[in-house]
């Protein structure tokens, strides 16, 4: 490589100075104890770019996918991280440079790479029928091989897949083993068109729903119960003639409400009913369910624009001191006229990367977990810098029924990303397992993986299994049970 990396926030520092590493470290270092019931892999997704930007610049989300896989057997962990060879990193690496412009946009990218597929892959990893799936929104899935990590390819379940697009954000169904998924943009950049999936766990897809948005804008994340498909659309806009001029991808649109489209799973999508609540930014869903009357979402919620990279046409992002997040409740009234909903705070304090336990995904439920950020806590200014993007200090568990909040803050130069729920066994009572996911040592330039107990999680971590290499931030990621890989 000829030419270093950017000295801008996005590619410095503790949390986003690449790190492009591949390889394999057997049996990490352990402080503390890891419980011998804890049998499988955590797999997890970054981006974490190959070369310097094309343009000179860049924002995180346009990095190359890489995969890290967590493998707990035993009482011991052995780490392995692989890049997914997607068609773009293979161009990029076949010309020792960066071939790509501006996020998702092709009419930006060098003349050899205009026909190929743009995905890095980068987002979130999750297995099905077999396939290690490594997703990114604007296109079909990657599969990988689950023990190795080498790459197969591009993905779309044998011809299949109809649409342009897939979603980063599948949910399993906890009584079939279905893989409930969707795509945005579904026809292409910028078109309104949203397709819902069901594929059944051997591969086989059972269900395609196609409805047409308001408008086309993000739906990064949806929700999912028994009878019904939510998806939220944020209020971040795309258009295809900005696109052609070379422009960002998405845009806020600080005048438009935020949008929620229901429809029935077992309904043909001419009854997608569109709820609006007042301009927000939506997060991940924590979990959904419904009572056949009432449906029941829970999903941080911000009062304005987050994504500094994707401001408003004039440019203006408010300040993040003006902003207000909590995890909220939002409830759907489907017996009722009229197309408003209620939303409810569940927290006082910001948070985001929610996890429930999957085993009752869609289902009710009362434990969650998520990573948060508590402003009051110390931080250690001098020696770290200023906070930076994607500061979370705080582990928090939340009883959802209860009202009752759990906390772990672990030091001053401290931040966490997204966990994930292991049960401590398969027949195990909702929220009684673990919390297991990466905290960034930022005076150290230091990772390590923690594992708390989850319903102890104010104690802090039962065991600190230490990383010989600093991780850049990532995305998402899963737990995949030793059992379901086949491998010892």
């Amino acid at each position: 490589m000829t030419r270093p990396f950017p000295s801008s926030p996005e590619f410095t520092g503790a949390l986003y100075k690449p790190v492009r590493f591949e390889g394999e470290v057997y049996d990490l270092e352990i402080e503390g104890t890891v419980p011998a019931e804890i049998d499988g892999t955590f797999f997890q997704a970054a981006p974490d770019p190959q070369y310097p930007p094309m343009l000179g610049e860049d924002m995180f989300f346009n990095g190359d996918g890489v995969i890290s896989a967590f493998r707990f057997k035993s009482g011991h962990v052995d780490f392995k991280r692989r890049y997914v060879m997607t068609e773009r990193l293979k161009a990029q690496r076949a010309a020792r440079a960066s071939l790509h412009g501006v996020y998702r946009n092709q009419y930006t990218n060098d003349p050899s790479v205009r026909d190929l597929n743009n995905s890095t892959a980068n987002t979130n990893v999750i297995l099905h029928a077999g396939r290690l799936l490594a997703l990114k929104e604007d296109s079909a899935p990657y599969a990988l091989d689950p023990v190795t990590l080498e790459t197969i390819g591009l993905w779309d379940f044998d011809g299949q897949l109809t649409s342009a697009t897939f979603t980063a954000h599948p949910k399993i169904d906890p009584a079939s083993g279905d893989l409930l998924c969707f795509g945005y943009e579904a026809k292409g950049d910028a078109t309104p068109d949203v397709v819902y999936y069901e594929i059944d766990a051997q591969g086989r897809k059972k269900r395609e729903t196609w409805i047409v948005a308001p408008y086309a804008a993000m739906i990064h994340d949806f929700a999912v119960t028994e009878n019904y498909v939510i998806f939220p659309l944020m209020p971040l806009t795309v258009d295809a003639e900005r696109l052609r001029q070379g422009g960002k991808h998405f845009q806020w649109q600080p005048g438009l409400d935020q949008l929620f489209g229901v429809l029935r799973r077992d309904g043909d999508g001419r009854d997608v009913r569109w709820f609006k609540a007042p301009n927000g930014f939506q997060g991940h869903t924590l979990n959904a369910f419904d009572d056949g009357g009432r449906i029941y979402i829970d999903m941080p919620v911000t009062s304005g624009n987050i994504f500094y990279f994707f401001p408003q046409s004039d440019g203006t992002v408010p300040p993040p001191e003006t902003l207000s997040s909590n995890m909220m409740r939002l409830t759907f009234d489907m017996n009722a006229r009229g197309n408003t909903l209620q939303m409810t705070p569940l927290t006082q304090f910001p948070c985001e990367f929610p996890r429930s336990d999957d085993r009752y995904m869609g289902r009710p439920y009362q434990h969650g977990f998520v990573i948060a950020m508590d402003p009051t806590k110390p931080f250690d200014e001098a020696r770290v810098g200023r906070r930076p993007f994607q500061f979370f200090n705080m582990l928090a568990h939340i009883n959802v029924a209860t009202g009752k909040t759990k906390t772990w803050f672990a030091d001053d130069q401290s931040c966490f990303q997204e966990p994930i729920f292991v049960p401590r066994h398969a027949d195990a009572p909702e929220g009684d397992g673990y919390i297991i996911g990466l905290v960034n040592r930022l005076a150290e330039r230091a990772t390590d993986l923690l594992v708390l107990d989850a319903q102890h999680i104010s104690e802090g971590p039962i065991a600190t299994i230490k990383l010989p290499m600093r991780l850049r931030m990532s995305l998402h990621g899963n737990w995949v049970p030793g059992s379901a890989l086949h491998a010892g």
